[in-house]
C-alpha cells in the first residue's frame, strides 16, 4: 500500500501546484480575489483546478478501496494514469478548453474504474 499512498500524495501535491498556478494567475491577470472570473486565462487555470478538486473526490476513495480488494499494482498504475492526465488537463484545457477532452479522460476514466472495481471487489470478496 505504500505505493498507492505515494500515488495519493503525488495527486495532491499536483492539486497544490494547480492552486498556486491559480495564485499566479490572479496577479499576472489582474483578477483579485475574491473574483473567480475576469481574465479568459485565468478562468482557465480556475477551472482546472476546480475539476482537480472535482475528480479528487472520486479517486482517492476510489484508488484505496481498489488497491485494498482488487489490485495494489492496478491501482497504481491507473493512479499515475490519473496524475498525468490531469497534467495533459491542464495544458489543453490552458491552451484551448474545447482540446481537454483526452487529459479528461486520462483521468476521469481511472477514477470511475477505480470505484467500480472496487465495489465488485469487495462484492466479492464479502462473497
Amino acid at each position: 500500500m505504500e505505493l498507492v499512498t505515494i500515488v495519493i500524495l503525488v495527486a495532491l501535491i499536483e492539486y497544490i501546484f494547480f492552486g498556486l498556478l491559480v495564485g499566479r494567475a490572479r496577479g499576472t491577470y489582474g483578477v483579485n480575489a475574491p473574483a473567480t472570473s475576469g481574465d479568459p486565462t485565468f478562468e482557465c487555470y480556475h477551472r482546472v483546478q476546480q475539476n482537480t478538486l472535482e475528480q479528487l473526490i472520486v479517486f482517492i476513495p476510489g484508488i484505496i478501496v481498489f488497491a485494498q480488494n482488487v489490485s495494489i499494482d492496478v491501482a497504481v498504475g491507473l493512479g499515475v494514469i490519473y496524475i498525468i492526465g490531469r497534467i495533459v488537463y491542464l495544458k489543453s484545457y490552458v491552451a484551448d478548453p474545447k482540446k481537454r477532452s483526452i487529459g479528461f479522460v486520462l483521468s476521469w476514466l481511472p477514477g470511475i474504474i477505480m470505484v467500480i472495481g472496487g465495489l465488485i471487489g469487495v462484492i466479492m470478496n464479502m462473497m
